[in-house]
């Protein structure tokens, strides 16, 4: 391996660590407004990771739609609700314990999954391209149905998440 090939693997590897360390800021932080903006990090991170492997639509549609729009919506939603900006957040309660068990349980699934799982490569596929234009007529054709429900599915988390924070402060 040339000096080049390790110096790019070295930075993709600091870029996915870099991202991680956001996306537990993401659960971690007190204030709900920084844990957004670890979000918003965390989203660019993985913009990011889809220019390293060539995927450049993807990266281009992951800064417009997420790090562009979603992410400022919740950043509103978090500014609009009556100082949740300024308040922190409890993050530890009686179910923690339980929950880390439960994440420590699902890693060592996926794990045994993913070993145990053949992964067959096809040199012709190595190669393959899939225009933009393919992809847009998979998300507008195919997709569309799945892409319209995760829209609603956001949509509501938002809304959800507006009214849990408007009943802290309203008897």
């Amino acid at each position: 391996m040339d000096f080049l090939q390790l110096a790019v693997k070295t930075g993709i590897y600091a870029l996915m660590a870099g991202t991680l360390v956001f996306a537990l800021g993401v659960v971690t932080l007190k204030n709900l407004f920084h844990a957004a903006l670890s979000l918003a990090a965390v989203l660019i991170g993985t913009a990011a990771l889809y220019l390293a492997f060539h995927a450049e639509f993807m990266a281009a549609v992951q800064i417009l739609l997420y790090v562009g729009a979603v992410i400022t919506v919740i950043i509103f939603a978090v500014m609009l609700t009556e100082h949740i900006a300024e308040r922190s957040i409890l993050q530890h309660n009686k179910q923690s314990l339980p929950a880390l068990l439960g994440v420590l349980a699902l890693l060592v699934l996926i794990g045994k999954v993913l070993l145990k799982t053949p992964w067959p490569v096809n040199p012709s596929t190595l190669d393959a391209r899939v225009s933009v234009s393919d992809l847009g007529v998979a998300l507008m054709g195919t997709y569309v149905f799945p892409f319209e429900v995760i829209s609603i599915l956001l949509i509501g988390a938002l809304i959800g998440a507006v009214v849990i924070a408007r009943k802290g402060s309203h008897p």
